[in-house]
């Protein structure tokens, strides 16, 4: 099979395609004959060497995955059934490959209104939104929810997961994304080149924070007493997070993992019509440097999915 790996730390042009060895799957384990595979910030990172979650070169990045099973060493599923998700988080996937052998419980079958690329952009940022709105913030009907950076891969999953659990949701955005950001259906869009959202709001319920910068910090105002700050990039920082429990809210910190029930419920929404996810742009395996090239660049609506 043809994967794409890299002997080096560095820029796109350490990535090169090769061919490898299939993979065989171990008991519990299925197969699947990869279709799409989502593009994430953090594989860039890797790839420079910014973030040693991996250890050393060579290795095989990816995580985000849409397929068919091609052998099933489980009874959970069987050759032929569609399936997605992102095995083995954080440890090494080796998705960006023709064939992935993954945990049956790390995949759960594709929504059958996604195709494998919409589905293939789906699990990492789907499971971030879902673990942190519901899992950690538990949000229900009739709370206000602020979701930094709409318009990227977590934004633009988290307004629609928020407002499908009856949230009232407030988003902040680039102008040049904003038209693109209302289309998801947040109750309010703050251009944060306009205005400051830490002046427009205050009695937040819960902020998700995918983003970073001065953002969780500049949040600590608009929530309410007992409010739930989720960030997904500044989880590692205790000073902030014991200014925020000085003041009775709380902050808590996502590192997303596999999680089939998760997955099941973002399928289920996906079928209902209540999530969409928007792919940016698709290159084929021979551009895997483009497409890491545009990775970096950043600024993204919504998602890169490669298809070997």
């Amino acid at each position: 099979m043809r994967v794409i790996t890299q002997h080096e730390l560095g820029g796109p042009e350490v990535l090169s395609v090769v061919e490898a060895p299939r993979p065989r799957p171990l008991p519990t384990e299925v197969l699947v004959r990869v279709r799409a595979i989502g593009l994430n910030p953090l594989e860039a990172r890797l790839r420079a060497g910014e973030f040693p979650l991996v250890g050393a070169p060579p290795f095989i990045l990816g995580w985000d995955i849409s397929g068919v099973v091609e052998e099933a060493q489980t009874w959970r599923l069987r050759p032929g059934d569609e399936v997605f998700g992102m095995p083995l988080f954080p440890r090494p996937a080796n998705a960006y490959a023709e064939l992935v052998s993954a945990p049956a419980l790390h995949v759960t079958r594709k929504p059958a209104s996604l195709s494998h690329v919409e589905a293939a952009a789906l699990p990492v940022v789907g499971l971030t939104a879902w673990q942190g709105l519901v899992d950690l913030a538990g949000v229900s009907p009739g709370d206000r929810v602020l979701i930094h950076g709409g318009g990227g891969g977590v934004g633009h999953v988290a307004i629609q997961i928020a407002k499908a659990l009856g949230a009232e949701v407030i988003t902040t955005t680039s102008p040049g994304k904003r038209e693109f950001v209302e289309s998801f259906g947040p109750d309010r869009v703050i251009d944060y080149t306009a205005a400051d959202f830490a002046e427009e709001l205050r009695d937040v319920d819960v902020v998700l924070d995918p983003i970073g910068g001065d953002a969780p910090e500049r949040s600590l105002p608009v929530l309410r007493p007992g409010g739930h700050l989720v960030t997904a990039v500044a989880e590692d920082d205790p000073d902030l997070a014991a200014r925020y429990e000085a003041e009775g809210k709380h902050f808590r910190g996502i590192a997303v993992d596999p999680d089939p029930v998760g997955l099941h419920h973002l399928a289920t929404l996906a079928d209902q019509g209540a999530l969409r996810v928007h792919v940016d742009a698709i290159y084929p395996f021979d551009q895997i440097t483009q497409a890491h090239h545009h990775l970096d660049a950043g600024h993204l609506r919504g998602k890169l999915v490669l298809t070997p």
